[in-house]
């Protein structure tokens, strides 16, 4: 029987891969190379850090905690080395470069967020101050769908720490495993309380309480408090965490105002876990908001129903966008998944291709005054490229609808 071409390629790129492989076998065979474990390489990397490591994990919190704690140190007066998914995609590279690049030579503290991954990895680093921000249920993929392993793996960091600090929302999982775990939260009885004001943030410690002019919103509340229960336990002066705290205005897509479009307030939020939403849609609860979400199956398979009916409790205006920028694919069953479980008989709702023609029609469904609103998963997956889709989109929906 004839082969088609088609076929012959197969065959051959089957046999180059075949051949491939054996002959970087036979290199490793040869080389008699040693197998490094994580153990093995996570004490490599303390060898190369000569400094004070503070550790930042958690579901939700952990970059802003990351950006907040950095600000804190700095403004103490410490040369920080910072590492952060917001700028490295990858924390784990970032921290290698970091070192080969003489980052680790060149500074007083160290101050990492490490992600799931990085902490499996560098499995044990040696962490001063360990932050758990929070446990919720995401990349649970990638765990056989087990909240128990998810759980486990971030509580690594728990025992690479010589101090460890949690939000009081996980003491449940944390005391059974750590006596002397320090604790923090708003309006909750802990170690460190943060009492949230007008444009104001109490903290309340064993030594004492202090008040900072403060000027984000929503949860960088609660996640300044964090940061600040890291700086008191290392030995940061109240004074210093005030100072770094009234000057601190935020981070890209994280609650951040871009400006005012046709008389409405714009604000970008990569929030799309459900608790995280909440707090979103709670701070805005007073205001008439129109909501625009990317696709929510971003990276992860997620519950765009659970998505829809939180919505509509607090939104009537929703458009969501079926555009799968991972697989570059339009899913518009993604959208109406979202959108069919709202059970606002009210609420106007939208579905659109992508993310660019979403926020062009949150001009159409709003008027003077009103909140356009961003959320979902999309920014954390590919920050710069969103966000210059959704601005070209408020351009065009302020110029067609104005």
């Amino acid at each position: 029987m004839k082969k088609s071409g088609k076929a012959i390629i197969a065959l051959i790129l089957v046999a180059a891969v075949a051949l491939t492989v054996g002959i970087v076998a036979k290199k490793v065979a040869e080389a008699n190379l040693e197998v490094i474990t994580n153990e093995d390489f996570s004490k490599m990397v303390n060898d190369l850090i000569p400094v004070d490591i503070i550790g930042i994990t958690g579901t939700m919190g952990k970059t802003t905690t990351t950006f907040i704690t950095t600000s804190i140190f700095k403004q103490a007066g410490y040369k920080v080395w910072s590492c952060s998914s917001l700028v490295n995609n990858l924390v784990s590279e970032a921290i290698i470069d970091g070192i080969v690049k003489g980052k680790a030579q060149n500074c007083d503290i160290a101050i990492f967020e490490l992600p799931h991954g990085t902490i499996g990895l560098l499995n044990e680093l040696d962490i001063k101050i360990g932050l758990l921000t929070n446990i919720a249920e995401d990349h649970l993929s990638e765990f056989g769908g087990s909240l128990e392993k998810y759980q486990q793996r971030k509580l690594i960091l728990e025992k690479m720490s010589e101090t460890f600090i949690a939000n009081n929302s996980c003491r449940d999982i944390i005391a059974p495993v750590r006596g002397n775990a320090l604790y923090y939260a708003l309006d909750d009885d802990c170690d460190f309380i943060g009492t949230a004001g007008d444009e104001k943030l109490t903290i309340k410690y064993s030594k004492g309480e202090f008040t900072t002019p403060f000027h984000m919103v929503s949860y960088f509340f609660e996640n300044s408090v964090g940061a600040s229960s890291v700086a008191l336990t290392y030995g940061v002066s109240p004074e210093d965490i005030t100072g770094a705290l009234s000057e601190f205005k935020g981070l890209p897509a994280h609650m951040e105002d871009v400006g005012e479009y046709n008389g409405r307030k714009v604000i970008l939020d990569s929030a799309f876990l459900y608790d995280g939403m909440k707090i979103t849609l709670e701070y805005f609860k007073d205001d008439n908001v129109v909501l625009f979400l990317d696709h929510f199956d971003t990276l992860s398979k997620r519950d765009k129903a659970e998505v829809g009916q939180l919505v509509g409790q607090y939104v009537d205006v929703i458009i969501a966008s079926g555009f799968n920028e991972v697989n570059q694919t339009v899913e518009m069953d993604a959208a109406y998944e979202v959108l069919d479980a709202i059970e606002n008989p009210s609420a106007i709702k939208v579905a659109t291709r992508d993310i660019t023609e979403a926020a062009a029609l949150t001009f159409k469904y709003s008027k003077p005054g009103d909140i356009i609103l961003h959320m979902g998963p999309l920014i954390a997956y590919d920050r710069i490229t969103t966000v210059e889709k959704i601005m070209k989109g408020l351009e065009e929906g302020s110029k067609k609808y104005e």
